[in-house]
């Protein structure tokens, strides 16, 4: 809204419109949209601004994973987004090649949906998730989730062109003031809570004085490798082709094709790596390509030609056209806090990580849901401020340890290009010699990035203050590698069918808690005290011998993000205690 016009001589001037909402979301990237769905679903108004005219042209993600699959399904929307991915019977194959018209390393190959979610039937031990992966790029999912978010919402409003320009919180609420995308305009917004979602450069971080903290990845890489290995690496390189060291960029090209068969000499891939850094990336498994190259020191980005860069490494010129071209550093970084008071962070602005395993839209996915239905308590008064607090304590732990792991993947990337010779692209016998112990190498390092079920699946908010603690046993080892079914405190817990093919996760209370009861336990106690507390909580019968062997116990606490907050054998013995412990009252 523009401001209000000069008032004439002796009139007096009036007072600035101001609009006023439940909660401001700033930034309507995947993150910002997963958090006004959930705010939408417990029925929260939000005004959601983006300052972007329209959603982003950047293919900055290319696999939402099992988890995040969990919490769409959860928001109801998985098999709308479905829609738009890779098509479900369609495998995907990553392969290392000396280039795209050189010989295959090795190759590292993955079910379809469809096969996996055979799987998942077949197997129903809990060690899986619920929803298999989806492959779709980011340039596509966000406008799908925008066009669900505004065909279904009743109390969330989505305004593109509209960033943030400052903010003041007080006691009460926030008041935001707004910018067109051109500067010509300016708004007011009073909300009760601003969330900004608003990206790497965030500005509503940088106005809470938030700073980052920061693993420089090169240095890491250095450390992980070896400095003499490392220096031996750049020796080699620069005497076999003049190969500047890498600077920390990293060059991208976005671009189709008429010509796909290119890339398709190794079959239908999703990514083909080399060994001198780079990776294809197949956006659709059809004509959209994403080419992700490290550039050497003082190279300028912005002399490069697109076109030449990309014919240079695959091995060939083909038509192409381009659709973006741009430098980027990727960065490991995790924000000292999540917000405080009346604003709140989630996404890229408290955190990013390289692309390696696919873990920064997908911890934003997990922050979109821990915020929105924290905020959502409070709003409706049975949640306490405490729940924030929480929200800050338990997803900034999963980001330290997702970043540790994008940092080791990072690492085995470094580790395929120090092993790398320059004999691997010869014809004759060496050249086939230095090719299968490149294979092996690359075969022995595996492709944890992408089969990390312990970091999408096995994180655990089990010191988090509005847990209810055990002290009696210890937990689950958490391993990146291995996820192990638990329902420890603060876990995600198994998924698994019942039965009669339900799905156990369908049957949780979305906008509140949800007590499963595997016995007949009398727990008319526990749910005088939700009540007392103005708590919403559902109980929820099962019999089902198999479902009660992987909950580990006859009374499970379900939290509205799926998270186990409570569980024994018998009714808490001080359940107004209980109550207020996990909605955040206890201190």
């Amino acid at each position: 809204m523009s401001k209000q016009a000069p008032p004439k001589r002796g009139q007096a001037p009036e007072a600035e419109t101001v609009e006023r909402t439940s909660v401001l979301v700033v930034g309507a990237g995947p993150v910002g949209l997963t958090l006004a769905m959930e705010l939408e679903q417990h029925g929260v108004e939000a005004l959601l601004v983006e300052r972007n005219l329209s959603t982003t042209r950047h293919p900055k993600m290319d696999v939402t994973n099992g988890r995040s699959m969990e919490l769409y399904r959860r928001l109801g929307v998985a098999d709308e987004l479905r829609k738009i991915a890779i098509p479900a019977d369609q495998p995907t194959s990553v392969t290392w090649a000396t280039s795209a018209v050189g010989w295959k390393l090795a190759s590292f190959d993955y079910p379809s949906v469809d096969e996996m979610r055979e799987t998942i039937r077949e197997r129903n031990d809990g060690t899986l998730p619920l929803e298999p992966w989806m492959r779709v790029s980011q340039v596509i999912l966000e406008p799908a989730l925008r066009d669900v978010l505004e065909a279904r919402a009743k109390h969330v409003r989505v305004q593109y062109g509209w960033g943030l320009e400052s903010f003041e919180q007080d006691a009460e609420g926030v008041t935001a003031h707004l910018v067109s995308a051109d500067g010509s305009r300016r708004r007011t917004v009073r909300a009760q809570y601003l969330a900004g979602c608003d990206g790497a450069g965030s500005r509503t971080r940088r106005q809470l004085g938030i700073g980052l903290d920061e693993t420089d990845l090169r240095r890491m890489l250095i450390k992980e490798l070896g400095l003499p290995r490392t220096a031996a690496m750049l020796a080699r390189s620069f005497r076999a082709t003049g190969e500047r060291p890498m600077d920390g960029r990293i060059y991208l090209v976005h671009f189709t094709t008429p010509e796909p068969e290119i890339f398709r000499r190794f079959g239908n891939v999703w990514h083909l790596q080399s060994p001198e850094g780079w990776t294809v990336i197949s956006q659709n498994d059809g004509d959209t390509f994403t080419l992700h190259a490290p550039l050497g020191v003082g190279i300028d980005a912005d002399r490069i030609d697109p076109r030449e860069f990309v014919y240079e490494r695959i091995g060939r010129r083909f038509e192409m056209n381009v659709l973006v071209a741009n430098a980027w550093t990727p960065r490991l970084t995790v924000a000292d806090a999540y917000g405080s008071g009346r604003v709140w962070l989630a996404g890229d602005a408290v955190h990013q990580v390289p692309p390696t395993g696919g873990y920064g839209m997908n911890t934003g996915v997990g922050d979109a849901i821990g915020l929105g239905w924290a905020l959502a308590a409070v709003l409706q008064g049975w949640g306490a401020p405490g729940l924030l607090r929480a929200y800050e304590h338990e997803r900034r732990g999963v980001a330290l340890r997702n970043r540790t792991a994008a940092a080791r993947h990072s690492a085995i990337r470094g580790a395929v290009k120090a092993a790398y010779r320059t004999d691997v692209h010869s014809e004759r016998w060496v050249g086939a010699r230095a090719r299968r112990r490149l294979g092996r190498e690359i075969s022995d390092l595996g492709n944890l990035e992408n089969e990390a079920l312990g970091i999408e699946l096995g994180y655990r908010y089990d010191t988090s203050p509005v847990m209810c603690h055990e002290t009696a046993s210890r937990p689950p080892r958490q391993t990146m590698d291995e996820y192990t079914p638990s329902t420890w405190p603060g876990a995600r817990p198994p998924s698994v069918l019942l039965q009669d093919g339900r799905a156990l996760f369908d049957l949780f209370h979305h906008r509140g808690f949800t007590l499963l009861r595997f016995a007949d336990q009398d727990v008319t106690a526990l749910t005088a005290a939700a009540a007392e507390r103005g708590v919403p909580l559902e109980v929820v019968d099962v019999r089902d011998a198999h479902a009660r062997a992987l909950y580990e116990r006859d009374l499970v606490l379900i939290r509205p993000d799926q998270h186990v907050a409570w569980r024994g054998d018998t009714a808490p013995l001080e359940p107004v205690r209980v109550m207020d412990r996990i909605r955040g009252a206890h201190n």
